[in-house]
């Protein structure tokens, strides 16, 4: 989970994605069915769907299942990212349009809805800001955003990342590495509170942020576009 964008590049790095963050992120499974149901209400019948940061496949696999009436559009800066993607979903290919890039390179609209998983928190304010304005120019009116990725409430930073580090590790509690995992984390990851989190989905233009989802140091917000 410390890992910044420069790592998902490599091939051989992000060969065990999906199984490490099945493991790495609690409830991850339940995290894409939650966000399914959530975008879904804006979305009750077929929709256009856009996935930022669809590399690795597993929302998009897991909301296309689910949903079969909806089509999906996935960016991803990252071409062994996307290589995942495209054969974790290749029973839904006839679905699934996967671009190489970010939001930016994404297709006008308007979508019927939009997630954005595991992915701000390695962008700064001004990219996430950004990058949420883009979303919203992308939806139409009143759909919704569901974004979730790593938060942590004020001073208590290294706390939580060290929690979710412990996690992650799934053996033997090891404090002193999980405190030195934190500190990398914090250091490489720029990370807002809950708050701001917030703030930024209001300014970028999208209505009544709502926390659904909060699992150690990582949260899920939904929120609609104005």
């Amino acid at each position: 989970m410390s890992a910044g964008p420069a790592a998902f590049a490599d091939p051989a790095a992000v060969a065990s994605y999906a199984e490490d963050a099945l493991k790495k992120v609690p409830g991850l499974a339940d995290l894409h069915r939650m966000t399914t149901l959530l975008v879904g209400e804006r979305a009750p019948g077929p929709a256009d769907i856009l996935v930022v940061g669809a590399g690795g496949g597993l929302e998009l696999e897991a909301m296309a299942r689910a949903r079969p009436d909806w089509r999906f559009t996935g960016v991803d800066p990252s071409v062994a990212m996307l290589d995942i993607a495209r054969r974790g979903t290749a029973a839904h290919a006839d679905r699934i349009a996967l671009l190489t890039g970010t939001v930016d390179q994404a297709p006008a609209g308007p979508f019927g809805g939009a997630t954005c998983l595991l992915v701000l928190h390695f962008l700064d304010r001004d990219e996430r800001l950004h990058s949420l304005r883009e979303i919203r120019r992308r939806l139409a009116p009143s759909a919704a955003l569901v974004v979730a990725h790593h938060t942590v409430p004020g001073d208590d930073r290294e706390r939580w990342l060290a929690r979710s580090a412990a996690f992650a590790r799934r053996d033997a509690s090891d404090p002193a590495q999980d405190r030195a995992s934190a500190r990398i984390m914090a250091q490489r990851l720029p990370l807002l509170d809950p708050e701001e989190e917030a703030a930024l989905l209001r300014q970028a233009g999208f209505a009544a942020p709502t926390l659904f989802y909060a699992a150690l140091s990582f949260r899920g917000w939904i929120a609609y576009a104005g």
